[in-house]
């Protein structure tokens, strides 16, 4: 029986997306999201949290989202969880001092939602993703 996984993600780009290329020259770009959410805890406090996930977009989609996309960009990202390295997710102490994680997301589709400077909005839908396997 196959398995299937798909997670959709909406948030603001961290940083600058990262564009690199494969020695077979296959384009990809790397880029933080952050997915915000806030609520009330017990106490009736407002309490605002980030996850934050890594996201790998793949040839023609790198190139157009190492275009496109700037620190703050609003995107609908939708691919599949992949492990870190060391498992998932990766696990660091932030600037605070205080354990922070993020999830590494290999980009199927990338939809850009931020608003133009003319005020339109940004919706690409860029294709499928390749090179899954790619050695670096």
């Amino acid at each position: 029986m196959a398995s299937y996984q798909k997670v959709i993600v909406v948030g603001n780009l961290g940083r600058e997306p990262e564009m690199r290329y494969t020695p077979a020259g296959t384009a990809v770009c790397s880029f933080s999201v952050a997915a915000n959410r806030s609520y009330l805890n017990n106490a009736g406090e407002k309490v605002e949290e980030a996850t934050w996930y890594r996201v790998t977009a793949w040839g023609k989609q790198a190139e157009n989202c190492a275009k496109f996309l700037t620190k703050g960009s609003l995107v609908l990202v939708e691919g599949r969880l992949t492990p870190d390295k060391n498992g998932s997710p990766r696990i660091w102490t932030n600037k605070d001092g205080a354990p922070a994680a993020s999830f590494e997301l290999n980009a199927a589709e990338v939809v850009f939602l931020s608003r133009r400077a003319d005020g339109s909005t940004e919706s690409v839908e860029m294709g499928e993703q390749q090179g899954e396997d790619i050695p670096f």
